[in-house]
């Protein structure tokens, strides 16, 4: 009783000095994923023409970064909303507890395509899960019950039908909310089906993870940060060069790139919501309530970025490569945000 006194007593204080927010700050703080980060923009810059009022402020930090920063505190130094490229991890959820951020709502906005796409004038590919994971994984089976370091350097190493250039990847870093869904959805199901890898997880199940999550750094793979602009200026420059990012952004970018197809699939809008696009994930913003009310104009703009027009299926955010929800799934999301239901409620 008396720990949770004092961390009620520390909001409260915390709040007290908020009051003095609207001086401090006229502008939402909006922080997080890359991937939505197109998508907070466009729903602050609507905001701003509709009302005449300071356009939120929108930073592209990363999904990891943009928790950190969200769960960092209340008040007028901290974020008042991040986007996420995944769920809010136990930890995370465990760091804004710690710093007094208890009351959050979380909004799950639609779906996004995770694309691998090149430059338009390469020549097209088409890659399984598994050709993927033998391209891109640190280690590979050496087919004894053991390990090597993945010997693979260009494509037709790995099998002779693909083409016999150099194997080069530019991918997110591992704060990227786009990082982990890659390694989850793409190297995961790459690794699983590899000869001994069934046994290994039953047998030792962190290895196995170890084994299936970590990506080579002898080269083939180049963190890119998390500013997809110069992903694509490095695959322009190089049309032999793969990038991985969220499929808004090759929407955004189609005159000058084309996805590889995965599995034989293509990203688009159908094949990412019937679920036939094998590596699609579900896109969050996450709302701190404890700042609804004291951020000069927040309240308005969450109810502009889950409005019809935004995230509708003819609203301007699918316009910009959104997956968009269900018509049901989009009045309970706006039910949701509108009336600030805490996570985990």
């Amino acid at each position: 009783m008396k720990k949770f006194l004092v961390s009620a007593s520390a909001v409260a204080i915390a709040l007290t000095a908020s009051a003095g927010i609207a001086a401090a700050r006229d502008q939402v703080k909006v922080v997080g994923s890359s991937t939505v980060f197109p998508y907070s923009q466009a729903a602050a810059e609507e905001y701003a023409n509709k009302s005449g009022k300071p356009a939120p402020v929108v930073e592209s930090t990363g999904t990891g970064g943009g928790f950190k920063a969200f769960c960092g505190g209340i008040g007028p130094d901290f974020a008042d909303i991040t986007g996420a490229s995944r769920a809010i991890k136990s930890s995370e959820v465990e760091l804004c507890a710690a710093n007094g951020v208890t009351d959050i709502t979380e909004a799950l906005i639609g779906y996004d395509g995770l694309s691998i796409a090149h430059a338009r004038s390469a020549p097209d590919m088409d890659l399984t899960e598994e050709q993927i994971f033998k391209a891109l994984a640190a280690e590979l089976p050496d087919g004894n019950g053991g390990f090597v370091a993945n010997p693979n350097k260009k494509w037709s190493d790995i099998d002779a039908s693909l083409p016999a250039f150099d194997i080069i990847a530019f991918g997110p870093p591992p704060t990227s909310g786009t990082r982990d869904a890659f390694v989850e959805l793409v190297m995961h199901d790459g690794c699983a089906d590899l000869p001994g890898m069934a046994d290994l997880k039953k047998a030792n199940a962190d290895k196995w993870n170890e084994v299936c999550s970590r990506m080579r750094q002898d080269g083939p793979f180049v963190e890119a940060g998390e500013n997809d602009n110069l992903i694509v200026q490095r695959l322009e420059s190089d049309p032999n060069a793969i990038g991985i990012f969220g499929y808004s952004f090759l929407y955004e970018n189609s005159d000058k790139l084309k996805a590889v197809e995965v599995n034989g699939v293509a990203p688009d809008f159908d094949t990412i919501a019937d679920g036939s696009y094998p590596v699609s994930r579900p896109i969050f913003f996450y709302v701190k309530n404890a700042h609804r009310d004291v951020i000069p104009g927040m309240n308005d703009f969450l109810m502009e970025y889950v409005s019809d027009g935004a995230l509708g299926a003819d609203g301007y955010l699918p316009e910009r490569g959104l997956t968009p929800l269900s018509e049901a799934k989009l009045k309970e999301l706006q039910q949701a945000v509108a009336e600030a239901k805490k996570l985990g409620s």
